[in-house]
């Protein structure tokens, strides 16, 4: 009597779906990166505005995170600066920019300052603490992505439509990124 095969279903999403997305989230964040809101009053900023603001600074400060990371385990480095490099580039997509002097040393280089994002008057202590091992700052990294996504996740349903899929594929991006941070650790 032979025996049924039984079906082979993974325990989560397939590297495939999220590479796909991650793809996707790259090519809209290139499309949607000179957007710039027209829902402005009065002078002063309106809702899609202060959106685009806040995810400019949340994906500045996930860079100082990973340049953090690199900074303190330069064995991780070749694995988080391709990371690092896209929460840059979405930071710029949201109208942040990398400062004058994030911007002489390249993206994803060790030796990229930490305070990239910070105004000037920020003092080093403000930098993010790292872990002492390797896995445990891996694995703070992909809790600092997976946060951020649920929270750009839940932030596209009150900004109008370029912004909502400029947040939707950012957002899809980190949850990639989450995925790859932790892929390894198993």
């Amino acid at each position: 009597m032979p025996y049924p095969l039984l079906p082979r279903t993974p325990s989560g999403p397939r590297r495939r779906s999220l590479l796909a997305s991650a793809a996707g989230a790259f090519v809209l964040v290139g499309c949607s990166a000179h957007e710039s809101s027209t829902d402005t009053t009065g002078g002063s900023p309106s809702a899609a505005d202060r959106a685009r603001a806040r995810a400019a600074r949340d994906s500045g400060a996930l860079a100082e995170r990973y340049a953090a990371v690199i900074t303190a385990h330069p064995a991780l480095a070749e694995r988080l600066r391709p990371l690092r490099a896209e929460v840059v580039r979405h930071a710029e997509a949201f109208g942040g920019t990398s400062g004058a002097s994030g911007a002489a040393a390249p993206a994803g280089s060790p030796s990229a300052p930490a305070s990239a994002f910070t105004s000037a008057s920020a003092s080093p202590s403000a930098s993010p603490t790292v872990p002492v091992h390797e896995k445990d700052a891996l694995a703070g990294l992909a809790a600092a992505e997976r946060t951020l996504a649920d929270a750009r996740a839940k932030a596209l349903l009150d900004v109008p439509g370029e912004l909502a899929r400029l947040l939707a594929s950012v957002a899809a991006a980190g949850a990639a990124h989450a995925y790859l941070l932790t892929e390894g650790a198993k």
